[in-house]
């Protein structure tokens, strides 16, 4: 029944108040909170420095850093995909940007920067972000380790107190006459700044948790610009200019092709350092799911669309070139922001600092932020990238590409990568190792990588040296096979069975899988061994032709051959420890339910009961029965499990029978046994109570319902068990009912009813695919 709420009639004298199509609802403001505001410090204080450094390694005016800095943490914040992300002048791009100034000038810089942020908004309007992450990640490392090598070199000479040369090489050749010219002053500096940068984060117990409050960054360069003031040490200091004369963009001035190549170079740079941050940031988020709730996967399109406009904006007005910055975009989510208003309120705390601490800014000894960027230059080459990118046999794609940027520059060195990578893909693909050998008896052909007309002589080769009735097995270490190798491996394996010999053809980890031939079931998997065929020919026809006792040896050398030398160290520590599952697991003696797969366990998880009709004989001298008994008190008091699940299945023999048996007749084991499910049948028989129901629907017939009210029936068998009882009213035993649909695979777990007269008192809830459900 619906109430009538009365109204205010309006009038003329009241009108009903209008709200603008985008104004928030009544009562709400914009609100900012704690922990964005805390973040946002944390990563300005981490942002100033850096910006200044960044400029500084790029010979730009050091206010660019600060207008990037600001840009991209107010623009890309607002309008950017990835909430968390926090953007400005990156360290990847400083090779870059140093480059296009002694090129072009900086004016020119300013409007190639432009240019690429325009490139950035076509690329993000035809949603190409995604393509760009299938760069091999082998390149993108090896890209930016090499711009860490270079800015670590460049800097090392301020930081020694000179001035860096235009290339890697000369900086590399210049060293020794550096080295023998030292600028004691700027190297104390320096040393002290690396110094606090190492040890700070290292800091032990109560005191370095409350240090770490301070980013590293910050602690460093104030510490050495105390120590320039107060030991007035004569070094270079930061120059910030009246913003009155600062440089705004310009018309571009050089060679078209030249200008077009630095515009696709910045693009391409700015674009996947950003778009790899937001994937690094989403993962690092998901890894925190309790901290950041509210906070949505990154649009990476869009993401592209704010690098865009801010890199519009920072040209335009004299900046450096903005990306997306992992240092303080980590810092963002370990500082705990929640939103995007935390990257938008680090943009506004440079502005502040940009327009009210110039007197303060203009303390910082320069060589302090050589040391800074120097140390991000070095943190560039990542050691855990390389152990990984070595894994998997592509080290030689990441150090041409790191070698390539290093000596001939960015878009090069990417081209160069980008090139051995396809070129280490077509290697892979064509070469194909195919052995020959004999273990008792048995011939191995053993096929490594793909499988390929070009291999298929050598396969044919190889095939033919095994002799005519020989046992052979064929082991397929590959992804692909391409019709010319399948034409070729069939006809051999007709003909090596004409002659009275055996093939078996296996995966990468001995899983037999489908042969080709007739000899095979196109549509098997590599549970064939243990699965009822209606392939190509009638079960009866395969049961004939296979023996059941075949079936079971050949069953057991699989899993002696495939499975047991992954598990038997996982069984020897059983053997040593024992047993210790967690859950005892009652259900019924089907050949298709398979608990292991339905439940993903694996040895020492389940402790398992089965039996026809998953029945729990109520404990009595008359009815009860020892067997089931006896399992449901070693498990509860002597194994100490900590649930019970009972397990019904759709189709199950046993219920049919309690249904369709009439009563009378011989007492045969198995009518003997049912007995203890004829209290379901009561149950679901009961005038006072309803049928349960299965993810909000009836139950398809009778059969299936009571497999559904037996489940819940033997949970109540279950709570006449004294060793039960006691651990309930303990509170540290749960009990679970399941039913499984063998049709659908689909299982279900049981549910509490409100016990409302319109409701049923048992539902059964679909578990969702990606649903964690303890059992």
């Amino acid at each position: 029944m619906s109430a009538c709420v009365p109204t205010r009639p309006t009038d003329s004298a009241h009108p009903p108040r209008a709200h603008k199509p985008h104004a928030p609802p009544p009562g709400k403001r914009f609100r900012i909170a704690g922990a964005d505001l805390s973040a946002s410090v944390a990563v300005f204080l981490i942002a100033l420095p850096l910006s200044l450094g960044i400029a500084l390694a790029t010979g730009a005016p050091l206010q660019a850093g600060l207008v990037a800095a600001a840009v991209g943490g107010i623009l890309v914040g607002a309008l950017g995909g990835s909430p968390l992300q926090v953007s400005g002048p990156a360290a990847g791009l400083t090779v870059v940007t140093a480059d296009l100034i002694q090129q072009y000038g900086w004016r020119t810089t300013c409007a190639i920067t432009v240019f690429a942020g325009l490139a950035q908004l076509g690329l993000g309007c035809v949603r190409v972000a995604r393509t760009a992450l299938a760069v091999s990640p082998a390149v993108v490392h090896g890209m930016l380790a090499g711009i860490g090598v270079t800015i670590a070199v460049a800097q090392l000479h301020i930081v020694l107190g000179g001035t860096p040369q235009s290339s890697v090489l000369d900086n590399v050749s210049a060293l020794p006459a550096q080295l023998a010219d030292l600028h004691p002053a700027a190297l104390t500096i320096s040393v002290l700044t690396l110094t606090i940068l190492l040890l700070w984060p290292r800091i032990p117990g109560r005191a370095g948790r409350i240090a770490r409050i301070l980013p590293a960054a910050l602690v460093s360069v104030a510490a050495a610009t105390a120590a320039a003031s107060l030991g007035g040490l004569g070094v270079d200091k930061v120059n910030l200019p009246s913003w009155r004369s600062h440089a705004l963009a310009g018309l571009p001035d050089g060679p078209v092709l030249g200008l077009i190549a630095a515009v696709l170079t910045t693009t391409l740079v700015c674009s996947v350092q950003s778009l790899l941050g937001a994937v690094a940031v989403d993962k690092v988020v998901a890894g925190q799911h309790d901290l950041h709730q509210g906070v949505r996967r990154s649009d990476l399109d869009r993401e592209l669309l704010g690098q865009g406009a801010a890199n519009i904006v920072s040209g335009t007005l004299g900046g450096l070139p903005v990306a997306g910055v992992a240092v303080r975009s980590m810092a963002n989510v370990r500082a705990g922001a929640v939103s995007r208003n935390s990257t938008m309120l680090h943009g506004v705390w440079v502005v502040v600092a940009a327009l009210l601490l110039v007197p303060v800014l203009e303390l910082i000894p320069l060589a302090a932020l050589a040391a800074l960027v120097m140390a991000v230059g070095i943190q560039m080459v990542s050691l855990n990238h390389i152990r990984t990118i070595t894994r998997h046999r592509e080290i030689l794609v990441y150090a041409v590409t790191t070698l390539g940027v290093v000596t001939f520059g960015v878009l090069e060195g990417v081209a160069l990568g980008v090139a051995v990578a396809v070129a280490v893909s077509l290697h892979r693909l064509a070469r194909t190792r195919i052995t020959h050998c004999e273990v008792d008896g048995v011939h191995h052909v053993r096929v490594r990588g793909q499988l390929t007309f070009l291999a298929v002589p050598r396969l044919s080769r190889t095939l033919h040296l095994v002799p005519h009735d020989a046992q052979v097995i064929v082991e397929l270490d590959g992804s692909f096979m391409d019709h010319a190798a399948y034409e070729s491996l069939q006809c051999w394996q007709d003909a090596h069975a004409a002659h009275g010999g055996s093939v078996e053809i296996t995966g990468r980890s001995g899983t037999r899988i489908a042969e080709p031939g007739s000899a095979a079931h196109s549509c098997c998997r590599p549970w064939t061994p243990w699965r009822n065929h209606h392939c190509d020919r009638p079960q009866e026809e395969e049961q004939a032709a296979r023996p059941s006792s075949h079936q079971l040896a050949s069953g057991i050398s699989a899993f002696q051959r495939n499975t047991a030398p992954h598990v038997r160290g996982e069984l020897a520590r059983l053997a040593r420890e024992g047993q210790q599952p967690a859950q005892l697991f009652l259900t019924c003696a089907d050949s298709r339910v398979v608990t292991s797969m339905i439940t993903s366990s694996g040895p020492g998880d389940l402790f398992v009961v089965r039996n026809v009709g998953n029945l729990v004989p109520v404990p009595g001298a008359e009815s009860g029965d020892d067997s089931v008994g006896a399992a449901i008190e070693y498990a509860v008091d002597v194994l100490r499990v900590r649930s019970i699940t009972v397990c019904g299945h759709s189709g199950c023999g046993a219920m049919q029978a309690l249904l369709n048996t009439p009563p009378g007749g011989a007492q045969t084991p198995l009518k003997r046994w049912l007995r203890h499910g004829l209290p379901s049948l009561e149950r679901m028989g009961a005038q006072d109570r309803s049928w349960a129901r299965l993810a909000g629907r009836a139950p398809a017939d009778a059969v299936e319902q009571l497999c559904l009210t037996n489940v819940v029936q033997q949970l109540e068998h279950l709570k006449a068990h004294e060793s039960v009882a006691r651990r309930l009213a303990e509170g540290d035993l749960e009990l679970h009912g399941m039913y499984f649909h063998v049709g659908e695979a689909q299982s279900y777990l049981l549910t509490e009813g409100t016990g409302a007269e319109q409701l049923p008192d048992e539902v059964f809830d679909q578990v969702a695919p990606t649903a964690r459900i303890k059992v």
